[in-house]
């Protein structure tokens, strides 16, 4: 299936981000509740706070219930006020650019956007 979206996650101490894409928003839950168990598991830290959108997403029974029962607070952005959180703006513009690059450069369709958007993540990251 055809991934259309794609979900950024930033740590904001280190700013390693990480890329996940999905075909439709739904996956949304299920992504992000088995990134934070995962990375949990992997640093021995908890996660205690998770900065997002108001999008239905991420604000709704099922994901409540976890940021509860994980005790993670939840901060989030008012839409159209990009300069609430610039570093994910920044990021988020940094890897489109760096993914139209590539794909414009390497003369390859727009079919491959998820795989260059992905390229694009692991060099942002190997020169933090």
């Amino acid at each position: 299936m055809h991934k259309k979206y794609c979900l950024v996650i930033i740590d904001d101490f280190s700013r390693f981000t990480w890329v996940f894409f999905l075909a439709t928003k739904d996956e949304t839950s299920r992504i992000l509740k088995s990134f934070i168990t995962e990375i949990e598991n992997l640093v021995e830290n908890k996660v205690k706070m998770i900065r997002c959108d108001n999008g239905t997403e991420f604000k709704n029974r099922v994901m409540n219930e976890f940021y509860e029962e994980k005790g993670i607070k939840r901060e989030y952005i008012l839409a159209r006020t990009p300069q609430q959180y610039r570093v994910v703006e920044r990021r988020n513009r940094t890897l489109i650019e760096a993914a139209r690059t590539m794909l414009a450069d390497s003369k390859l369709p727009t079919t491959f956007w998820a795989e260059a958007v992905s390229t694009a993540c692991y060099v942002q990251n190997k020169v933090l």
